[in-house]
C-alpha cells in the first residue's frame, strides 16, 4: 500500500461522530471510529467504553492481526499473557498475532479505552453478531461456540 504518486491526493476520510455507527449493549458502548472499510483495509479503530464492573472477555488471541489498547479515562485491567495490570489514563499496550490478552473493567468507575486492529479485520462483525446472539437468548453448544469465534478470529485460551 505504499503510495507511489509524485504530487500527492486529495483522499483523506472524514468522519464526523454523528456517522460513527455506537453498538450499545447494557454496560458497553462500542464506536466504531475506523473500520477497515474506511481506512482501505489497514487498521480498525473503536472506542470502547465500559461501565463500572463491565467485566470483559476471557484471555484469547488472534491470528492475523495485532490489537492495541490506549486507555483513554478510568481503570482498565489489561492481561498482557503473564499478568494482570490496572492501567490508567495514557497506559498502551500492545499484544502482537499470536499475543495472549484479555481486558475488563472491574472498578466502580467508568471506563474507557482505544482499541487498534492491525490491518483491519471487519472485527465490528464479531461485536455485532454477538449481540444478536445475546439478544436471541440462544445458547451455542461448545462446538457451535468454537466455531464462531474461529470465523472471527478469536481463539480462547484455557
Amino acid at each position: 500500500m505504499t503510495y507511489v504518486g509524485d504530487s500527492g491526493e486529495i483522499s483523506a476520510t472524514y468522519r464526523p461522530i454523528g456517522e460513527v455507527e455506537a453498538l450499545v449493549r447494557p454496560t458497553v458502548t462500542n464506536r466504531f471510529v475506523a473500520t477497515g472499510s474506511v481506512t482501505r483495509g489497514q487498521f480498525g479503530l473503536f472506542q470502547y467504553t465500559m461501565d463500572p464492573h463491565a467485566g470483559g472477555p476471557k484471555a484469547h488471541f488472534h491470528k492475523t492481526f495485532s490489537e492495541s489498547f490506549y486507555i483513554v479515562e478510568g481503570t482498565v485491567r489489561l492481561f498482557n499473557g503473564e499478568k494482570w495490570v490496572d492501567t490508567s489514563a495514557g497506559d498502551f499496550l500492545y499484544v502482537p498475532e499470536g499475543g495472549i490478552h484479555a481486558f475488563g473493567n472491574e472498578s466502580d468507575e467508568r471506563a474507557q479505552m482505544l482499541i487498534l486492529f492491525a490491518p483491519a479485520p471487519p472485527r465490528e462483525n464479531y461485536f455485532r453478531e454477538l449481540a444478536e446472539l445475546l439478544d436471541s437468548g440462544r445458547q451455542l453448544s461448545p462446538e457451535e461456540y468454537t466455531e464462531f469465534l474461529a470465523r472471527h478470529d478469536q481463539y480462547m485460551v484455557t
